[in-house]
């Protein structure tokens, strides 16, 4: 098993940062690919971005692309996804995924493990 913790939601300004952070532990070796996915009320789950644990090779959705960044760091077991010039728009429960296998998929079914979720809020 793998366990997911997100952090660093909050409450922040149209056109600020934030930075989140997904910390892995148990079963790591397991892990190929890592995620962000978003979903706001009454909207489907989204994907945002992934990275492949070995090579950090990432992938963003096109409504970020720019403006949201993918890193992790592999001796903490740390996933990251730098948001700048944020909007309205990306409020949002931001949640942490990891899968067992690759390419970086962009559906959830794809991922097997799940953080809890941390919310974002951009106000205008």
């Amino acid at each position: 098993q793998v366990q997911l913790v997100e952090s660093g939601g909050g409450l922040v300004q149209a056109g600020g940062s934030l930075r989140l952070s997904c910390a892995a532990s148990g079963r790591t070796f397991s892990i190929y690919a890592m995620a962000w996915f978003r979903q706001a009320p009454g909207k489907e789950r989204e994907f945002v971005g992934g990275i492949r644990w070995s090579s950090g090779f990432t992938n963003v959705a096109d409504s970020v692309l720019g403006r949201f960044t993918i890193s992790k760091d592999n001796a903490k077991n740390t996933l990251y996804l730098q948001m700048n010039s944020l909007k309205p728009d990306d409020t949002a429960a931001y949640y942490c995924a990891a899968s067992k296998s690759l390419p970086i998929g962009n559906r959830p079914r794809q991922y097997d493990y799940w953080g809890q979720g941390t919310q974002v809020t951009v106000s205008s």
